[in-house]
C-alpha cells in the first residue's frame, strides 16, 4: 500500500506540474486573440522561445516521427532498404505497433545517451530557444538541456567520407548534432543542411525505433509564417536505410512565448531511470507492476 500512496501522489504531484508547466506564459483574453491580427514576420530572423502550438503533448511524438507515425497505416510504411529493414528490426521499442514489454527494450536514450540529431526534433520537442547573429543560429533543446549551432556565414556543408566528414582538408569526427549549414531562401524561410551525424548502433531516429546511418542528410525548414507561428518541416535522406527522402515532420506548427519565459529542466537521468526500472520494467521484479500511461 505504501508504494500505491507514494506513486499515486507523485501521479497527482505530476499533473499538477503539467498543468502549471502548460499554462500560457502571458495571459490575454480569447476576445483580444480573437481580433488581434499577428505581427508581420521580421526579415531573416526565428529568434525566440518557440513551443508547440498544440500543446506541449504534439511535439512528444511517442510513436514516432509526427507524419509518419509507426501506428500500421499502410500510409505510414517507411520505404525501407533491405538493410534498413535489417536494423530495424534489430531495435526493441516501447512504443509503436512493433513495441516489445518494458523489461526488454534497447533503446539507447534509456541509458543516458546523448538524444542525437535529428531525434531532438523528434523526442520531447518542447520550449525550443533559438537565437542568431549574422555567422550561426543556435538551437536550444529543452530536453537534456541539449543545443546545436547552424552556420549561416556561407561555408559550404561538409562532405561525407569514411570515418567523419572533410572539412577542407581535414577529416573531422561524426558527432552527435552534425554538422549544419543553413540558407535563407527567402525572407522568412532558413533552410538547413545536415550530415556527419553518429552511426547507427549510436543513434535511433524516434521512439519506435526507426533508424539513421552515418550516410543521413537531413533537411529543416524554418518558416516563420508571421511574428508569433514558425512551421518546421523536416526530410529525411539516408540512402543506406532508405530508397528515398521521406518527410518526417510537416509544417509542425510553433508559437512564440514571452522574452522572460524560464523554460523548465527536462533530462535523463540514470538515478531516476533505475528506479522506473526497478518498479515497472523488470518483469523478474515480482512487483506484477506494467508501465505507467505515457
Amino acid at each position: 500500500m505504501r508504494h500505491r500512496f507514494v506513486i499515486g501522489v507523485a501521479a497527482v504531484t505530476f499533473a499538477v506540474l503539467a498543468l502549471a508547466y502548460a499554462a500560457p506564459t502571458q495571459q490575454q483574453s480569447p476576445a483580444v486573440k480573437a481580433h488581434s491580427a499577428p505581427a508581420p514576420a521580421p526579415r531573416h530572423d526565428i529568434s525566440g522561445t518557440w513551443a508547440p502550438a498544440n500543446g506541449p503533448g504534439d511535439g512528444i511524438q511517442a510513436n514516432g516521427v509526427k507524419a509518419m507515425p509507426n501506428d500500421g497505416k499502410p500510409e505510414h510504411q517507411l520505404p525501407f532498404t533491405p538493410y534498413g529493414l535489417q536494423v530495424f528490426k534489430s531495435h526493441k521499442a516501447l512504443e509503436g505497433v512493433d513495441a516489445v514489454l518494458p523489461g526488454f527494450y534497447d533503446d539507447p536514450r534509456d541509458k543516458c545517451e546523448p538524444m542525437g540529431f535529428p531525434r531532438a526534433n523528434f523526442y520531447n520537442l518542447r520550449e525550443t530557444q533559438i537565437m542568431q547573429n549574422e555567422y550561426k543560429v543556435a538551437i536550444l533543446y529543452e530536453y537534456a538541456e541539449t543545443w546545436r549551432v547552424v552556420w549561416t556565414d556561407g561555408r559550404e556543408l561538409p562532405k561525407v567520407v569514411e570515418g567523419g566528414v572533410l572539412v577542407g582538408k581535414e577529416i573531422k569526427e561524426p558527432r552527435f548534432s552534425g554538422y549544419s549549414v543553413g540558407k535563407w531562401t527567402d525572407d522568412n524561410t532558413l533552410v538547413v543542411q545536415t550530415v556527419g551525424m553518429m552511426p547507427e548502433d549510436r543513434v535511433w531516429l524516434d521512439t519506435a525505433g526507426r533508424p539513421i546511418s552515418d550516410a543521413l542528410r537531413v533537411e529543416e525548414q524554418y518558416h516563420r509564417v508571421n511574428h508569433d507561428r514558425l512551421e518546421l518541416t523536416v526530410t529525411i535522406d539516408d540512402p543506406k536505410m532508405y530508397t528515398k527522402p521521406w518527410i518526417a515532420m510537416n509544417k509542425f506548427p510553433m508559437e512564440l512565448e514571452g522574452p522572460r519565459t524560464d523554460v523548465m529542466e527536462m533530462y535523463c537521468s540514470p538515478v531516476e531511470m533505475e528506479r522506473y526500472n526497478k518498479l515497472f520494467g523488470n518483469p523478474s521484479s515480482g512487483s506484477g507492476s506494467t508501465a505507467p500511461e505515457r
